[in-house]
């Protein structure tokens, strides 16, 4: 007999309430030690980039023979594990940049909101000015985190621990329900 997913996710509701209350705990942790969990995020960070730079190392020498740019990801991916071996050794370097870093990011993904918002004007779409206004709140908070990075810090561990809190809260939503459906069925 073949079970379906809902079956599945049925038998092992508990599952879900359990990385669910995790997250709970590790957001309480990150809330309480905002320091060590930026420290930590910074690790994280540095490590993303020796991670990505290997496997694009990798991919570029095992496509070599049928990519004609094959050179430009060896030396993306060679670019990368560098840089993330440079932030690694240097722990407050990777403190400083990781707010710059984001608040770019954030900056870049706001313009293309921008953009998009004037998109949607052209199209006639109705809501394209609150498109356009969020774009432009984000640019402003994007520019505070480049500008003053220990509100970019302590605004990453914010956003990083009401994601953990709000994740866990929906993980045991679910197992909840997924459970009483269970019981449901079963009698």
């Amino acid at each position: 007999m073949t079970t379906t997913l809902l079956e599945e996710r049925l038998k092992n509701w508990w599952l879900l309430l359990v990385s669910g209350i995790l997250f709970v705990l590790l957001a309480l942790y990150i809330f309480s030690q905002p320091l060590a969990s930026y420290v930590a995020l910074s690790v994280l960070f540095a490590s993303t980039f020796i991670v990505a730079g290997a496997f694009e190392i990798l991919y570029a020498v095992s496509s070599r023979k049928h990519d004609q740019g094959w050179g430009w990801s060896l030396f993306g991916g060679i670019v990368d594990l560098l840089f993330g071996i440079f932030l690694l050794s240097s722990p407050m370097l990777t403190m400083a940049a990781l707010p710059t870093y984001i608040g770019i990011v954030i900056l870049f993904r706001s313009l293309l909101g921008v953009f998009y918002a004037f998109s949607l004007k052209k199209a006639v779409v109705k809501g394209w000015g609150g498109v356009l206004f969020m774009a432009i709140m984000g640019m402003l908070f994007a520019l505070l985190m480049i500008g003053n990075p220990v509100f970019g810090g302590l605004t990453i561990i914010i956003y990083t621990a009401v994601s953990f809190l709000m994740l866990g809260i929906v993980q045991i939503v679910l197992s909840m329900r997924l459970r009483k459906l269970k019981k449901r069925l079963e009698s």
